[in-house]
């Protein structure tokens, strides 16, 4: 019966009806208080509604449930992060990135998947570091991001986009000249290179890489951008 009252609220909540699901799950764990997906749900749904308070009574309800409840660990760490309480939610999220660490890797699949998550947090962190200029804090979670989600090659950007922020220019264009040659199709690194070049003053470089992406892809307005700026830039400056 408890399952299918949790399946009800669940149900409820997938059709939209977020009163209704509330409802139900806070009747439902008076009588199962030892229902991680009921407190997950629950969590989950008092954080859509602002209710912060009560999503971090919910999410701590289930790691104290199930300490290795990874999704959890995730979004308590997040809002205490949104809130302000940085030293919470760090060690919140070294805890539960430790676990996944010891854990066998029995299920591969899943182990993407968390990994992933891991990563958006790490990236997450590297975002916030990187806008108040914390440079080398930056560069540090951009690593840990971009080694659980190699896939995800904007953060190669990032990191390319760091090195250039401290000063080490020649180990930005090495970075991404790397990504385009390990991923010819993606050109966002061949526009974040002709960026590189020309904020050093070498156009004709800029310009050839801004060129390729045009070549492969007439309607990127990025490239073309960049591309007509630095025209008008010469022009200008032939003129003077």
């Amino acid at each position: 019966m408890d399952e299918i009252n949790f399946q009800a609220a669940n149900d409820e909540y997938k059709k939209g009806n977020i009163e209704a699901s509330l409802s139900m799950l806070d009747t439902y764990v008076q009588s199962s208080p030892n229902d991680s997906k009921a407190y997950f749900l629950l969590g989950t749904i008092n954080h859509h509604k602002g209710l912060i308070g009560k999503a971090i009574k919910s999410f701590s309800k289930v790691l104290e449930i199930e300490p290795a409840h990874t999704d959890a660990a995730i979004c308590l760490s997040v809002i205490y992060n949104d809130i302000g309480k940085y030293d919470e939610a760090k060690k919140i999220f070294e805890r539960a990135n430790e676990r996944v660490k010891s854990k066998n890797t029995i299920n591969q699949v899943d182990d993407l998947h968390i990994n992933k998550k891991f990563s958006f947090k790490h990236f997450e962190l590297a975002e916030m570091y990187f806008t108040y200029g914390r440079f080398e804090e930056a560069m540090f979670e951009y690593n840990k991001s971009s080694i659980l989600d190699p896939d995800n090659l904007d953060i190669r950007i990032k990191i390319a986009k760091v090195y250039s922020k401290r000063g080490f220019v020649g180990k930005a264009i090495d970075e991404l000249k790397r990504l385009k040659n390990e991923s010819p199709a993606y050109l966002p690194a061949r526009i974040a290179l002709g960026v590189i070049y020309y904020g050093n003053g070498n156009i004709l470089e800029a310009q050839l890489e801004w060129e390729k992406v045009i070549a492969k892809e007439p309607n990127n307005s990025e490239a073309q951008m960049y591309m007509n700026l630095s025209k008008a830039a010469k022009e200008t400056n032939f003129k003077h």
